[in-house]
């Protein structure tokens, strides 16, 4: 089997096959509000960070830098540093990863030039501090509806998500590593006081898409009956690379017997595990739950590497 979870709909075929039937309504609000977001994290880092000197982690950290000392405008940089990553990272991300992750990029990259262009500005009289809570307000909840439909905007995520599969170092680590150098890096030209303002910016940005993507918590526990519940399993561990556990249950109504899937997942993998659990079973029952705190493998302490069977019976691609 083989399908994209994002932008279309699959319908099983007599023989167990499944056919693609594209949803255009589904994919185009991905693309507009993917777009939204873009815009709004733009219009921040242009308007907020750029206007008042402020750092930024990741790769548009490092575009800033190039600002900087090189003159290039962000919005040439942007795609001049995330397209190699994007080529490097096809494997890891899918064929609709790869397509959200592209739209992303590029878009971000447009309403970067946009905005420069737009004689706009915000006047807060030079006070650093709400400059930092603007600047992570609006970058947080832009970039929070991108990752809440399906999108990226490329940079480190992608290289967190290969150390993740190659490696099994946690996303979280590798992003704050990296934010660590590029801001680090930064102090090359931001003095410390201005440092200490977009570390403030960069805990509010944590916490909008926290709760933009209503994930107050890092993980979220999910229960799955279902008579599919093997196959289910299946395509949870060998795609989204978590484990899975039986646990005996019984109805109280119809004292029917079943076995429910219980595993855990970070808040911007249910949209997958979703998809997964309707391309099986659409009547499946499933209750997520928020969990306050994990203690285990690839949440507490490091994941084994792993190599993701894509050959095996199950070949659906997300």
């Amino acid at each position: 089997m083989c399908y994209a979870f994002a932008g279309s709909s699959l319908k099983r075929r007599t023989g167990g096959k499944l056919m693609y039937q594209t949803n255009t309504k589904v994919r185009w609000v991905d693309f507009v509000m993917i777009s939204l977001g873009c815009a709004l994290y733009a219009f921040g880092l242009v308007k907020i960070n750029i206007a008042n000197k402020l750092a930024e982690g990741g790769i548009t950290g490092i575009t800033l830098i190039i600002r900087y000392w090189l003159q290039i405008d962000p919005a040439l940089s942007t795609i001049i540093l995330n397209l190699p990553l994007i080529v490097i990272g096809y494997r890891y991300l899918g064929r609709t990863a790869l397509i959200y992750t592209l739209f992303g990029t590029l878009s971000l990259s447009f309403f970067i030039w946009f905005w420069q262009r737009i004689p706009i500005q915000i006047n807060i009289h030079h006070d650093l501090f709400i400059a930092g809570l603007l600047a992570g307000l609006l970058g947080g909840t832009g970039s929070g509806i991108v990752y809440r439909f399906g999108g990226t905007t490329g940079g480190t995520d992608i290289v967190a998500r290969i150390f993740e599969k190659n490696q099994g170092i946690s996303m979280g680590k590798t992003l704050l590593t990296l934010d660590a150098v590029v801001l680090s890096a930064s102090l090359s030209y931001v003095d410390l006081r201005r440092m200490m303002y977009t570390l403030l910016a960069s805990y509010v940005f944590s916490k909008i898409v926290t709760f933009t993507l209503e994930g107050a918590y890092a993980a979220r526990g999910v229960i799955i009956i279902s008579a599919q519940h093997e196959q289910i399993a299946q395509d949870i561990m060998q795609h989204l690379g978590r484990g899975v556990s039986y646990l005996h249950a019984m109805g109280g109504y119809s004292k029917k017997e079943y076995q429910a899937i219980y595993c855990v997942v970070s808040p911007s993998e249910l949209m997958l595990l979703k998809h997964i659990v309707s391309d099986w079973d659409q009547r499946a029952f499933v209750s997520i739950l928020s969990v306050n705190e994990v203690l285990g493998e690839g949440f507490s302490y490091d994941a084994p590497k792993r190599k993701l069977n894509l050959g095996g019976k199950s070949k659906k691609t997300y």
